[in-house]
Parts: structure tokens; C-alpha cells; sequence
């Protein structure tokens, strides 16, 4: 009989981090891809106080996402872009604290992608005008969790899934092109759409 050819050895999952930015509160996620597959590691949220200056809000993000970088070694980040509000004054903020959490990943030298906010429904439900409620079912459907994640969190894991799911092909964001609604920018090669 001859002796079985040895397989090769699995790669270790690729840990993926998503952030949904908010100066309130920022939920984070976190999964695990290997291959097809994806498995939940963790999730939260950052919580900041508003009685408490701008400033010292800001920096509670950037150390926050600082903490969690340092506990769960995610590989790759992914961040929710900011959405345009009825509010200017609060678009301004929530850029202010998606800047914090992005200091914080860049500082920790990952590579960070960035998809809008109708990219995450459509590649976690199917649509991209999904309610917060389809995106938590999806979420906790997707990862086989137990009950529904907070809002945040569901937000968060859903960037996360995104990014597993497009980070390597037409999702695939550069500092060369980014992807807007699910259209190519002229700066992006047609190659990476392959």
C-alpha cells in the first residue's frame, strides 16, 4: 500500500475588524474568514459620555478602537463612510469620530477599506435599502449567533461581512479607486473587477 500524499496544511482564518463610526456610540465587530467561511470572534460598542468635550470624546474612539486592535489582532479593517444627514452639524461629528477610529487602525498599521452605507445592506441582505432590523436578522443569521446583536454591533459585523465578502474582488477598495454604489470610480482599474 502506498502512503497517503500529505495534505497541505489549512492557512489560518484571516481576522477581519468592522467599525460603524458614531460619536455616541461606535460599534466594532469582529469575524474570522477562512475561505467561504465566517465565524464570529466578537463584537460591542464604544460608548462615549456627551457631557464631556469634543476632544476628550474623540480620543475615547481612537483608544477605544485602540483596545480592541490590541486584544483581537484583526489581519484587516473595514469602516462604514459617512452618510450625508439632514444635519450638516451631525455629518460633521460622525466624520470627526469615523477620523478617530480611523487614526486608530491606520496607527496600528492595518489596511483599512471603506464601504457606504447601501454597499454593507446590499452584500448582508441582498438590498441595499434595508432596515437596521433586516441587517441584525442577516447578521445574526450569517454567523450563527444566538440572538440578534445591539444595532451597532450588527453594523459593524455587517462591514465586517462586506469586506469578507467583496475585499477581494469588485468590493476591493485601494487607495488608487473606491467603489460608490456599486459603480467602479474612473481611478479604478476594470482589472480588480476580475
Amino acid at each position: 500500500m502506498s502512503p497517503m500524499p500529505a495534505s497541505a496544511p489549512s492557512s489560518p482564518p484571516l481576522r477581519l475588524l468592522g467599525i460603524d463610526p458614531g460619536l455616541r456610540v461606535t460599534g466594532f465587530g469582529v469575524v474570522d474568514k477562512s475561505g467561504s467561511r465566517l465565524a464570529y470572534v466578537a463584537s460591542g460598542c464604544i460608548r462615549t459620555d456627551e457631557k464631556l468635550p469634543l476632544p476628550e470624546r474623540l480620543g475615547m474612539i481612537n483608544r477605544g478602537v485602540a483596545e480592541i486592535v490590541a486584544a483581537y489582532a484583526p489581519a484587516q479593517a473595514a469602516i462604514e463612510e459617512v452618510f450625508l444627514n439632514k444635519n450638516p452639524w451631525s455629518t460633521l461629528l460622525l466624520g470627526q469620530a469615523r477620523g478617530a477610529a480611523i487614526g486608530a487602525l491606520v496607527g496600528a498599521g492595518l489596511p483599512v477599506a471603506e464601504y457606504g452605507t447601501m454597499q454593507i445592506k446590499q452584500a448582508v441582505v441582498g438590498h441595499g435599502r434595508a432596515t437596521k432590523a433586516q441587517v441584525q436578522h442577516m447578521v445574526r443569521r450569517l454567523l450563527a449567533l444566538p440572538g440578534d446583536p445591539s444595532a451597532d454591533a450588527a453594523d459593524a459585523l455587517a462591514c465586517a461581512i462586506a469586506h469578507a465578502h467583496g475585499g477581494q474582488g469588485l468590493g476591493a477598495l485601494s487607495s488608487a479607486g473606491r467603489r460608490k454604489s456599486g459603480r467602479l470610480t474612473s481611478t479604478e482599474s476594470l482589472s480588480k473587477a476580475k
